[in-house]
């Protein structure tokens, strides 16, 4: 039995954040106490704010519900460092104005975190190297919440869209899923006035505004959103390309280039063809570069491409 009763009512909180339900029966047995201290430290939560639910009868008990705003919460070791980790994560995320919420509430909680846990955030992250978002496009978090919530309740939704081509058009869709690829954010939605499933990069999206109108869910082709986003980009025309032998087997190509558009075949032993596509000129010359630091590159087209590729490695290997 705990006897002081701000222990005691931090142990039941951290009960009742599991989000299950606990009879009053378990509350009792696990706290060693009867059921009206139990109702006093449940009335002791509801004080500060917790909205703890409770059910009368014999088969009653309590839970943790969904409150006005949001209450102080308790965290083991493990659930600490993880936010904390995801907090440093976010904070070089391509969501707007993600970057500056993410440092804040980071700054918080490295506040009150133990010597051993902050060790231990800090030992991941010094070992971790990310490219983060530099010169990527970001997405607006208005538009990003408004969509899952779309998503999670079936509803119609209107915004302005972006093609890459530079049209633009009002769209209403039956949002399925968003999808992450790191870089980009993507909504899978079913386009109400093409009568077809489509894709939509989120950085291109304006305006997004529920309609008004739910809808049933539709099932989507092959059922898995992320393989019909992977599909989606792999058939899509890229505005830039270059064709490249690479003198590399194509295994070991195919891994250096596992986070770009490219397709890659073997044509000798030890010897590979490359054709990379990118949405802009610069993200173009990066990833030849790139490939260019670790094998040795031909660029068969386009002519540019090569003598920009050409004076970029050598600039690289005067600064060494």
């Amino acid at each position: 039995m705990t006897a002081d009763p701000t222990e005691r009512a931090l142990l039941l909180l951290s009960l009742l954040q599991t989000h299950r339900f606990w009879s009053g029966e378990e509350l009792t047995a696990r706290l060693g106490v009867s059921a009206r201290t139990v109702r006093r430290d449940v009335d002791r939560l509801r004080v500060l704010g917790y909205p703890v639910e409770a059910t009368p009868g014999t088969g009653g008990g309590y839970r943790l519900a969904a409150g006005a705003h949001l209450p102080p919460l308790l965290l083991d070791d493990d659930e600490a460092v993880a936010i904390a980790v995801g907090l440093r994560a976010a904070a070089g995320a391509s969501i707007e104005g993600m970057e500056d919420a993410s440092v804040r509430a980071l700054a918080k909680l490295e506040q009150v975190l133990p010597d051993h846990l902050r060790r231990r955030v800090h030992a991941v992250h010094a070992h971790v190297a990310s490219l983060g978002n530099v010169g990527g496009p970001t997405v607006d978090p208005d538009a990003l919440a408004v969509l899952a919530l779309a998503c999670r309740d079936h509803e119609q939704v209107r915004f302005d869209y972006r093609r890459r081509d530079g049209d633009e058009a009002s769209r209403l869709v039956e949002p399925h899923q968003l999808v992450s690829t790191g870089r980009r954010w993507y909504l899978v939605a079913w386009d109400v006035r093409r009568n077809d499933w489509r894709t939509f990069r989120l950085d291109r999206l304006e305006r997004a505004r529920l309609a008004g109108l739910r809808c049933a869910p539709r099932a989507l082709p092959g059922g898995d959103a992320a393989a019909f986003v992977a599909e989606s980009i792999r058939t899509m025309p890229l505005p830039h390309s270059a064709l490249l032998d690479v003198d590399a087997p194509a295994d070991d190509v195919r891994n250096a280039l596992r986070w770009s558009d490219a397709d890659v075949e073997a044509i000798e032993p030890g010897r590979s063809r490359v054709r990379i596509g990118s949405g802009s000129h610069d993200a173009l010359l990066r990833v030849v570069t790139m490939l260019a630091g670790s094998f040795a590159v031909a660029v068969r087209e386009p002519a540019e491409l090569a003598d920009r590729v050409e004076q970029v490695v050598a600039r690289l290997q005067r600064a060494q």
